[in-house]
Parts: C-alpha cells; structure tokens; sequence
C-alpha cells in the first residue's frame, strides 16, 4: 500500500487514537480482489487480508483513529455524535493517486459509543458490503469495501448474533456532521478544518476569488447528483441524518436502505422512521434542507464586514441545488426510457410511465426492463388500467417516431440494470452466512458486479422479481 495519512495532521481534538479490539475467532467472509488491485495492494497484504480486516493487523504508517462529529438526526438536533463502532485505519493512494480512507467497521467501542458496544453483526456488514458494491457497479458514487470477516463471537441485539468487521473504503468520511460539531464545541478550528478540506476534495476551488462558496458549491452540486442518481436506480438510503452524508456526494453509512422494488414512492424502509421523514420521495428535499443546515456551518467564516453578503452568497449557491438535481434526474429518467432529453414531452411522457407504476404497482427495475426490450403485451397484460397503458404506449411511440432509436435504445441498455439488489435476495445470502456458507454471497457480489448484462448461469429466478404479494415484505431491522 501507498500511504497518505493527512486526517491525523488535523488538531487532535477531532479525533481519538485507539487499537482495535478484534473478535474472537475471525474468519474469512468475502474479499474483493478487485478493488485491492485498485488500491495497490502488495501481494502481502491480499494474503494477510483476514488479518486486516478483521482488526489483527494494523500499519506502523498511521495510528488507528475515531473521528468526532454531531448532527441532526430525524431532523432533530442529536449533540456529539462520532465513530462509535468504527476506526479510520490507513489512508492509501489507489492506482489512479487518489487517496482513499480505509475504515474498519465493528472495531470496538469508542469515546463516541455512547450506549453501544462498538460492534457490528453479521447481518448488517454483508447488507452493507453488497449494496456498496453494488451501488458502485451501477455508477453511483459509493463507499465500497475491500472485505468482510465473520466470528465465534456473539453480539447481543434483538438476539443473540454473530459479531463481524467490515473494511470499508471511501473517497472521504468527513460528513456535513464535523461542521456541526466544530462550530458547537471547537469554533476555532473551523478555518483550519475548512481549508484542509478544501485542499484535499476539491484543490481546485483554491484557484477561484472565494474558495469556501465555490467548496460550498462543488458540495452542493454533487450531493444532488448523487441523490438524482439514487432516485434513478430506486435506492432509498433510509437514514439521511447529516452525520450520514459526507462533503464529496459520496453514499455513506447503509442501515435500513432498501432498492425500490413494486413502485412506491412513499415507501418507509426504516421502521424507526415514523413520520416517513426518510421516504424515496423525499430525498431530494431531505438532501437541500441538510445542505441548508450545513451552510449555515460556514458563515462564521466570513468577515465581520461582510458578514450579510456571505449568508445571501451562500443561499445562492444552495439556488442551485433544485437545478442539478432536476438536470441529472431528468436526463436520466430520459435515458431510462428511451426517449430523447431535448423533446419537450419526453420528461412528461416518463412520468407517466411512473404513475403506471405506481397506481398499479409494478416492480420498477423490470418495468424498465420490460419497456427497453419492447415487451409491451407483458406490461400490459399486468395492469388493471389497460386503457391508461395503451395510452401511454401510444404517446410514447410518437415521440419515438422520426427519432434515432437504435442510438436511444443503446442509451435505455446502459441505464437499466437488470439486477438489484432485493431485500429477499440479501437476506438469503444472510441466512446461509449465518451456517457458514458464504457461498450466496459470492454469487450476489459476481451477478451485482455486472448489473446490465444478463447473467444465465449465475441469476436464480427471485433475483427478477419481488417477492409475490401473499408472502410478506423481509423486515429489516434498524440495529446493526
């Protein structure tokens, strides 16, 4: 590995050093060789891969540490928060001289556990260590992870389970959080802290007439992409607090997430989530009023003179929010459907395509699968409106018409997985974990490394479809 420990040159008062406690009895759960190719692992260390992802080995080049943050969770101001279960152990240049963040996962408890034991189970890394990879292999930007171990250790949540570590992999694990933290506890870090992220994920702002509005913008502009992006794939993240998101547009922290599957916008997938505060639909208003908590994290930052144009220069770059997400979703959306992004009734023509989806609830993913392979009957034949269909079908091949769709159907090829990951799916892959038999892990992570191409020999009928409507929703629980 190619070390780059910058986090550890920041004040001490943003983190804490410690070891991390490993479980008993750690074995191995799943590697992803791939992605330690592309972080230059040596041979050495993808032989000792249980070993450092399970806490057993540690890098004299940095000392583990647990970062310090707050937030508002469910809206509501949550105080001190911070790495309570997880250790940033490395932080290494990938192939491309990119430094990436190496954070193990279930790693002990620390000053910032509060009530919690500081471990993971088995149940929550593998749905994290899926959906990262998974979310990454459909062009999300996503944290990722090298690895996974299993133990003979037990870790008491609802019921007795199996503890587990997860070395996950991140561009960046500074969440709008720290900001939060800093300005209520340590105000006078926030220039330092703010100029080194600056000049960490986005050098290039240093070199515009106020670099902390254009670092506010670049924020800005790729939470909403990333979220345009979630929308598009029907990922519902579930706990969008602002410790849950970081400054880079990068999907971070996997708790009660869940893909769409039968069509339901306002689908809770976090049970803890009583006002559906969370929902997919609303997402895009989630990520703007974090952004809007989080900006107000930078105004004392400004002059004292010119402190009231800074907060009116801040709005305006937030003005922008609504715009980039609209752009990214609709061109999208446009791809999606096979319909050219310039018309002015394509956006219309996909929303329409939605209502159907959602008044007679179909499955998103094969819908579009569906629509791209001109499977028409087929939908058709599965809606109660048929007559709603048909004239959507006929808007919509009009549109179509005099166009080039050899070119638009090769775009709908590159926007439609066929695969996601269902909750049915992740949860018998965990039950077999459970007995040892990691072997539906291997098969999930191979069919979700190529998302748009079909897969005969790998994909089981269930990975096609949800679950039939007489057999129950899998529950996922909030602990992990």
């Amino acid at each position: 590995m190619k070390f780059n420990s910058r986090y550890p040159s920041l004040n001490s008062k943003l983190y804490h050093e410690q070891m991390p406690i490993p479980l008993e009895g750690a074995k191995a759960g799943h590697f992803n060789t791939a992605l330690a190719n592309e972080l230059q692992w040596s041979e050495q260390d993808k032989t000792d891969w249980v070993e450092i992802c399970s806490g057993q080995k540690t890098f004299p080049e940095f000392h583990p540490l647990a970062m310090v943050y707050a937030g508002h969770q469910f809206g509501q101001w949550a105080g001190q928060l911070g790495d309570g279960r997880g250790l940033l152990i490395a932080q290494i240049l990938d192939q491309n001289n990119k430094t990436i963040d190496l954070h193990l996962k279930g790693a002990g408890s620390t000053p910032y556990s509060r009530m919690g034991d500081g471990r993971a189970v088995l149940r929550s890394v593998i749905r994290e260590y899926l959906a990262g990879h998974a979310l990454n292999a459909l062009g999300v930007p996503s944290s990722n992870a090298v690895g996974f171990t299993s133990s003979a250790q037990g870790v008491q949540r609802e019921k007795l389970e199996l503890g587990a570590m997860m070395l996950r992999t991140s561009d960046c694990h500074i969440r709008l959080g720290h900001f939060e933290w800093i300005n209520q506890y340590q105000p006078e870090l926030l220039t330092e802290f703010t100029q080194k992220c600056i000049e960490w994920h986005y050098p290039e702002c240093l070199e515009t007439e106020n670099p902390i509005l254009a670092f506010a913008s670049k924020v800005i502009q790729n939470t909403a992409v990333m979220i345009a992006k979630w929308q598009l794939v029907g990922f519902a993240h579930g706990v969008m607090n602002t410790d849950n998101l970081n400054i880079t547009g990068s999907t971070l922290d996997f708790g009660p997430y869940g893909f769409m599957e039968r069509f339901r916008p306002s689908w809770i997938n976090n049970h803890s989530d009583y006002n559906g505060r969370y929902t997919y639909q609303n997402q895009p208003s989630i990520g703007h009023w974090n952004l809007w908590n989080w900006l107000n994290n930078l105004i004392p930052l400004a002059p004292i003179e010119t402190k009231e144009q800074f907060k009116k220069d801040l709005a305006d770059c937030l003005e922008h929010f609504e715009p980039t997400f609209l752009e990214h979703y609709t061109h999208g959306l446009c791809q999606k459907m096979g319909l050219p992004s310039f018309h002015k009734d394509s956006f219309d023509c996909a929303m329409a395509f939605l209502r159907i989806l959602q008044s007679e609830q179909l499955d998103y993913t094969d819908s579009f699968i569906r629509l791209q392979n001109k499977h028409y009957e087929a939908i058709k034949d599965d809606c109660l409106d048929r007559r709603q269909f048909e004239s959507f079908l006929a808007r919509y091949k009009n549109i179509r018409k005099n166009q080039d769709t050899d070119a638009l159907d090769a775009e709908m090829r590159t926007a439609n997985p066929i695969y996601i990951l269902r909750n049915h799916m992740a949860q018998k892959a965990i039950e077999a974990a459970e007995r040892n038999d990691f072997s539906e892990v291997d098969r999930l992570f191979k069919l979700l490394s190529e998302p748009f191409t079909k897969q005969p020999e790998l994909e089981k009928a269930e990975d096609l479809a949800p679950l039939p409507s007489d057999v129950p929703e899998v529950m996922v629980s909030c602990s992990s």
